[in-house]
């Protein structure tokens, strides 16, 4: 899947066999081979080949419009409940019907990148996530892929700020940022696909911009925070990032953010940009569909009645008569 993957019909990403949806943009997940060169002997040039075979991330980029399914999986992954899914990159033509498929299989997520949040933006919110298979196959598509339903639709400026007890109404720009996943890699043995395991989780620091005036409550909380030494763990701050659509009436997604702590603030103009620390982020997007509830259980049928035949005889137990 070499370069940007895609065709006039669009591209799909299907996980554990659910088709997620249409995805802007895919790329990556090509097999290669790193070359290993032997010890010089008496030929005059050194001897290579190749060793174990190796498969690149898969890179998409997407909205807030697909299934649940994938936006749980990268949460999942942020609480460090990793899991291994198997999936497909499907190219379709304007007809819907399958070019191209791309088999993953054991993918870990290792990146997720967020852009650059700024109330003055009109460009659209995407989501870069690449995840890393143990290995690919290519084939041919067959038959076809669900047309795409329209998707929930946001803007870069669409979000709103929330951390405890300070006022965020005024700001207007969080840069970009990126949650990332190391991958270790365990090649001993005789398989040629090599086997991942997932290493450090890293959350970034933030970096935000708001407007100085009525922004007391930051300069006094930098104060305390980085000049005072009041920076233990009950003086960092919990918050969340809120995505929202375009009106700005309705949260499509939000970035929890636990263990904040503040350790630059500066005054640029007119505006103050505060670089801050987070130890722990949490994803959601969309809501898992209700489980329907369970029918109630048949009632138990009720005991036999016990009918006496005088003092100290034996009980009599009524039965259901049977026909015939």
């Amino acid at each position: 899947m070499a370069g940007t993957r895609s065709a006039p019909g669009g591209t799909t990403l299907v996980v554990q066999g659910v088709q997620c949806g249409f995805v802007n943009s895919a790329d990556g997940g090509d097999a290669y081979g790193d070359v290993v060169e032997e010890k010089a002997g008496p030929d005059f040039y050194v001897k290579k080949h190749l060793g174990g075979v190796k498969y690149d991330e898969i890179r998409v980029q997407v909205g807030l419009g697909l299934t649940h399914d994938f936006y749980d999986w990268i949460a999942a992954s942020w609480k460090q409940n990793y899991s291994r899914k198997d999936g497909s990159v499907i190219t379709a033509d304007v007809n819907f019907n399958a070019v191209s498929e791309l088999d993953f299989f054991h993918a870990l997520i290792t990146e997720v990148s967020f852009p650059a949040l700024d109330a003055a933006s009109k460009d659209p919110f995407r989501l870069d996530v690449k995840f890393a298979p143990e290995f690919t196959r290519k084939k041919k598509g067959a038959g076809k892929v669900t047309a795409p339903k329209p998707q929930k639709q946001s803007l870069v400026s669409s979000f709103r700020l929330e951390l405890d007890g300070l006022p965020t109404a005024k700001v207007s720009r969080v840069e970009p940022f990126t949650v990332t996943q190391e991958i270790a890699t365990d090649d001993i043995g005789d398989g040629r696909d090599i086997a991942k395991e997932p290493g450090k989780l890293d959350f970034p620091n933030l970096r935000v911009t708001l407007a100085a005036a009525g922004a007391d409550p930051w300069i006094q909380w930098a104060d305390d925070f980085i000049v005072q030494g009041k920076n233990d763990a009950g003086s960092e701050k919990n918050g969340a990032i809120v995505l929202l659509s375009p009106d700005l009436k309705t949260e499509l997604g939000r970035v929890s953010l636990f263990g904040v702590g503040i350790f630059r603030l500066r005054r640029v103009q007119a505006k103050l940009v505060a670089d801050l620390y987070c130890e722990r982020m949490e994803l959601q997007v969309g809501k898992p569909a209700a489980k329907p509830a369970d029918p109630p259980a048949p009632a138990p049928a009720p005991p036999a009645t016990p009918l006496s035949r005088g003092p100290g005889a034996t009980p009599v137990v009524t039965r259901p008569r049977v026909p015939g």
